[in-house]
């Protein structure tokens, strides 16, 4: 008989357990960071402060669900300033000495910010920018989410330009495939990205064999 395989390092074990505890929360709905977005989302409704959830999390609201560890909140210059005028030092701590992001101290969530009014991907100007989150946010149940149109041609963009930034092309693939997006979803979305989506939208009618 041939010996065992070495045990696995314990350190290793232990990531691998946690990170399935995580997700189990996750798609409970009761990780840290589904916490954390309903506190600052609280918080931001409360001082009139206009905001949009975008990336992993404003997915999930669009019903493609992957876990994810951080909050991604599209606000103003304007925005950004009086929530931190409000609330840092209290629950809310800055990621480093003048970031634009910050930590939720109670459930140790990171808080990524994005200003209206930048560029995606390599953050050179292009036809897609970060819009305004009072013009284009969608007001759900919960919270105001960016509409599915304008996510999209963001990671769209993101995607085209910056290497580094492929999972967001595979975000709109998977987007497509789980919304059953047609072809012509295509025209909701700015010019400059509407081949990429059709390109991703073929590749997603492919399927793995059986």
């Amino acid at each position: 008989m041939g010996s065992l395989p070495d045990m696995l390092d314990p350190a290793a074990e232990a990531r691998l357990v946690a990170g399935i505890r995580n997700a189990e929360r996750f798609f409970m709905k009761q990780a840290p960071v589904q916490q954390a977005l309903l506190k600052i989302t609280a918080l931001l409704e409360a001082a009139a402060i206009p905001y949009a959830l975008i990336g992993a999390m404003a997915l999930n609201e669009h019903g493609y669900e992957r876990v994810t560890t951080d909050v991604d909140l599209l606000l103003t210059t304007e925005g950004l300033a009086e929530f931190k005028r409000l609330h840092s030092g209290r629950g809310y701590v800055d990621k480093f000495p003048g970031s634009r992001g910050f930590r939720d101290t109670e459930h140790g969530v990171q808080i990524d910010i994005v200003i209206a009014g930048e560029f995606p991907g390599d953050g050179k100007p292009k036809p897609v920018a970060f819009p305004d989150p009072a013009a284009v946010a969608e007001r759900g149940a919960r919270l105001r989410v960016l509409p599915l149109p304008r996510l999209l041609e963001l990671k769209l963009a993101s995607g085209m330009t910056a290497p580094h930034r492929l999972r967001d092309l595979a975000d709109v693939l998977e987007v497509v495939r789980r919304r059953h997006l047609p072809l012509d979803f295509a025209e909701q979305l700015a010019p400059f990205v509407r081949d990429k989506y059709r390109e991703l939208w073929a590749a997603a009618q492919g399927r793995d064999p059986e």
